[in-house]
């Protein structure tokens, strides 16, 4: 039986010759081999090359390119060497301007597909860009020593592997944290517990609110300096030559280091002992500063986010007499502009310990029609006290999963407008057709690029209620 398995799914030595007819919508290469679907990583639609394979499916087949034979307009020469190899990219090889006109297709499709919404049947809203290049301020690097390399690795995972890219720079993370990367691995490779460390998350802050000035034309500048903190997992308790270590590289590169022995809940600070376990960042079109803990989920692009937020609050066209209800919301990413900009605002998010920072931030910045509740939004909302308010609109910012629990129940309460922010263009076009069905229109839509060089796609949707179901 395994010899039989394995001699099945040995995979061809051999490139294949692929003319490459569209994408899918991770943004990998269709081609088909004798009426198979080959999925080809690093391919452009137009073009003719040489492949490799990876992976072979019963339904599919997955390849790598390996040669252009004919070059598509789109693509460009990608900034990072190691962009075919790591796996924290996957489209730096297409002009960013197709990237986001890709994503686009993305969302129009779906929503053709799952709301029978043609292009022309609602406005497209305005592409939303900014910074191509060291976006990210929020990741997880894995961490392995390997001897034949020297010492420790530390970095993205490789495409179709659980190994380790060897990187010492990173194009898509902050210069603060990308500039890290080689001294973490010459750190790690001196640690005693080096085998004991298999992971480091990054989180990074803003430590005052920047001059917007010289933002160059089309990006909005980001504030400040940045502070950067990294949560090393530790799987047995590091010793104190070790801890020692770990707080003299933190002090040398101005950083914060936590550690985390077991569960969220272990993770702490080792350095600088004092001051309190947050980051901060800004909104200055709101004037609003917002904490955090460094394992609080925040969005990784802070650029984008400031535009998101002012989008959103635009298609919204508050006034003061408006009582905006924020599912979802988080720490108040939303929430917060919100209550600048109206009469009250009731945010509404699962977990307690974001309720907790949600009512933080309100405090911190002096907002007192802001109240926060913890709910299970993928049950019932109807018993909920808070759900008895009069919602002239809504913001819902669901987890990629969708809100579709809960579509009919937010369309009883029977808010004039609601925008949706979402992270899956699939569970935006499911739920829009499931609003379509309450009696809502959906007026515009579009995407923003959150996370450049991927194929990851973030839109926004505007529905109204329609005249007829008021």
């Amino acid at each position: 039986m395994s010899r039989r398995r394995t001699r099945r799914n040995k995979l061809p030595s051999e490139p294949v010759e692929l003319d490459i007819t569209s994408l899918s919508h991770e943004g990998r290469g269709i081609a088909h081999i004798e009426g198979k679907v080959a999925f080809v990583d690093g391919a452009l639609a137009g073009e003719k090359l040489s492949a490799a394979y990876v992976r072979r499916r019963g339904k599919f087949d997955e390849l790598r390119a390996v040669e252009l034979l004919s070059r598509a307009d789109d693509r460009i020469d990608p900034v990072c060497q190691l962009a075919g190899k790591c796996g924290g990219c996957s489209l730096q090889h297409m002009n960013p301007d197709a990237q986001i006109e890709f994503k686009q297709s993305v969302l129009l499709e779906q929503l053709q597909r799952s709301a029978g919404l043609q292009a022309g049947s609602f406005e497209l809203l305005p592409l939303l860009k900014d910074a191509q290049y060291h976006y990210r301020r929020k990741a997880r690097l894995a961490v392995r020593m390997v001897t034949k390399k020297g010492g420790a690795l530390v970095g993205f995972r490789e495409k179709y592997s659980n190994f380790i890219t060897e990187m010492d720079d990173c194009k898509v993370l902050v210069e603060e944290v990308a500039c890290l990367i080689k001294p973490l691995r010459d750190l790690i490779s001196k640690l005693g517990g080096a085998l004991l460390i298999p992971q480091i998350e990054v989180a990074v802050g803003e430590q005052s609110v920047g001059d917007q000035s010289n933002a160059a034309e089309g990006e909005i500048a980001i504030a400040g300096k940045l502070q950067v903190a990294l949560i090393f997992r530790h799987l047995k308790a590091l010793n104190e030559d070790d801890l020692k270590s770990l707080r003299g590289f933190a002090e040398e590169h101005s950083i914060e280091i936590y550690l985390q022995p077991g569960g969220m809940d272990t993770v702490h600070k080792i350095y600088p002992i004092e001051g309190e376990e947050r980051l901060y960042y800004h909104l200055p079109e709101f004037d609003l500063r917002f904490s955090f803990h460094p394992t609080d989920f925040t969005q990784i692009n802070a650029g984008i986010n400031r535009k998101i937020i002012s989008k959103a609050l635009s298609l919204l066209d508050l006034n003061k007499d408006d009582v905006v209800l924020d599912l979802f919301c988080g720490l108040g990413n939303f929430t917060l502009p919100l209550a600048s900009r109206c009469k009250q605002v009731i945010g509404v998010e699962g977990s307690e310990e974001m309720v907790k920072r949600g009512s933080e931030n309100a405090a911190l910045n002096n907002l007192k029609n802001v109240s926060f509740y913890a709910a299970d939004l993928f049950q019932s909302i109807e018993d909920k006290l808070w759900s008895s308010e009069n919602f002239t609109k809504i913001v819902l910012d669901p987890p990629r999963s969708g809100a579709i629990e809960i579509i009919h129940q937010i369309a009883k309460l029977g808010a004039e407008k609601i925008v949706y922010i979402s992270c899956n263009p699939a569970t935006l076009a499911r739920d829009t057709a499931e609003f379509i069905k309450t009696g809502y229109t959906l007026k515009s839509a579009g995407v923003m690029d959150m996370f450049p060089h991927t194929s990851h796609v973030e839109s926004m949707a505007e529905f109204v209620k329609d005249k007829k179901s008021k």
